[in-house]
């Protein structure tokens, strides 16, 4: 990174899916973000954002929840305003949970699922949650601060089995290369 970058500033993740077919339970996937403290970036999320909630600050704000994929486009957004988080944060992980209401479903059992990541106009990550079939949540991106000040982004979508509510407590374990 040159002097003069300022590293990656606001970034949105949409989410999509198309509905379950008829007859079937609907398919709800939810996007979740937690900052985690500079001092201790691997430790435990300072707060968790997702459906129903915000950051304390307004910094990671989810714009748009869905619980059957029937919206146009993309089904869920969130926007994270990492050039306004507080210095005390140095990273910050993004996951999808696929919920586990009515019968149990991982990313195979997903109808047409597509996940987006840019800045403004700029598309840093598509995927198609294809590399983690059997999964019941991922992490979809990390965000990282470096001694500057300035974020910079690590693609990957890293698969986990489970228990989706045990996901936000350990999204922010150090990823694999």
């Amino acid at each position: 990174m040159n002097g003069l970058s300022k590293g990656i500033r606001k970034v949105e993740i949409a989410l999509r899916w198309d509905p379950s077919p008829s007859g079937e339970p609907s398919t709800d996937l939810d996007l979740v973000a937690a900052p985690y403290p500079a001092s201790d970036p691997h430790g435990d999320p300072a707060y968790v954002v997702h459906f129903d909630s915000r950051s304390p600050d307004g910094t990671i704000t989810l714009n748009r929840d869905s619980k059957d994929g029937k919206g146009f486009g993309y089904d869920e957004v969130m926007t994270l305003e990492l050039d306004r988080l507080d210095a005390r944060y140095g990273r910050v992980v993004v996951g999808v949970v696929v919920q586990q209401h009515r019968a149990p479903r991982t990313f195979s059992g997903v109808s047409s699922p597509g996940l987006r990541i840019r800045e403004g106009y700029t598309v840093l990550a598509e995927d198609d949650f294809g590399g983690v079939p059997g999964a019941t949540a991922a992490t979809v991106a990390e965000f990282v601060r470096d001694g500057s000040g300035a974020w910079a982004f690590r693609p990957g979508v890293q698969g986990f089995e489970g228990d989706p509510a045990a996901f936000a407590r350990t999204m922010g374990a150090a990823r694999r290369p």
